[in-house]
């Protein structure tokens, strides 16, 4: 059922007043009541993929769905899940002793411009292909200098391979995670994109490390740099290059190393 306008307006103000309060200085935030909505999260459920070595996943639990004695129906659920799995945040405590804790990570890192890179190409070629510093700087020579405080997104193409987990991690055998496959960022072109000072980076595979990785450098940079990573996000075939605004708010787990992550992508 299609809602009344006068129910759009009130909610679209009041983002449009959030997007223009976190708007980096000399931007404006795209207009909520003619912009399109692309979700860019993947559900939770029982198909929802975890790095192998998890020791758990995630799980729903029904407390109460029927009538009441009142006559009246109820409906509540608790949950379970480890903090990384599924479309999620890595706060950069995940990789830095110090580093900024989920609870901790300004709105501004959460909420601002979208840069898409698109490596589809590359990664069809090569499932452990990383975004290199010549990826960036033709991406830069196409579109612009990426400017700071930007949320940097990779598209691989990867999420049309979930939830078949084999196809999805190159490897689908329980509690091993020394054969995976798939594309992400390189040490080098992660390490370029910092010298620019991006708010935050993300895409559309299991790790901002590629899937071989034994050492996890973009990690454990990003964590030095107090930049959060937004892992197994969904739909980014649907963003632009440029123009785009991403609004990425997790669960606020106070101490958390991350946490489930539900983006949303405004296209104006």
């Amino acid at each position: 059922m299609r809602l009344p306008k006068r129910v759009w307006i009130l909610p679209g103000a009041a983002a449009v007043f959030v997007l223009a309060a976190v708007s980096p200085p000399g931007s404006a935030g795209p207009d909520l009541t003619s912009a399109r909505l692309v979700d860019l999260t993947h559900p939770f459920d029982a198909h929802t993929i975890y790095w192998p070595t998890s020791p758990g996943a995630f799980e729903l639990k029904t407390l109460s769905a029927g009538k009441t004695p009142g006559g009246w129906f109820y409906s509540s659920n608790s949950f379970c899940a480890p903090e990384h799995g599924g479309t999620h945040l890595d706060a950069p405590h995940h990789f830095a002793e110090n580093g900024l804790t989920a609870d901790q990570i300004p709105l501004r890192k959460l909420v601002a411009p979208a840069v898409v890179i698109d490596v589809r190409p590359q990664a069809a070629a090569n499932p452990d292909y990383r975004l290199s510093q010549i990826d960036v700087k033709a991406w830069e020579s196409a579109h612009g200098h990426i400017v700071p405080d930007s949320i940097v997104l990779l598209r691989t193409g990867w999420s049309e391979r979930w939830p078949d987990r084999k196809r999805y991690l190159g490897d689908d055998r329980p509690g091993d995670a020394s054969n995976l496959h798939f594309p992400s960022y390189g040490e080098d072109g992660a390490k370029l994109l910092f010298e620019r000072r991006v708010a935050a980076i993300g895409l559309d595979t299991a790790s901002i490390d590629y899937g071989p990785s034994k050492d996890f450098p973009v990690h454990r940079l990003a964590g030095e740099a107090g930049v959060p990573g937004f892992e197994n996000v969904a739909n980014l075939g649907e963003l632009p290059e440029t123009g785009a605004w991403v609004i990425a708010l997790p669960m606020k787990i106070a101490g958390g190393s991350g946490g489930p992550l539900r983006i949303v992508a405004v296209v104006p």
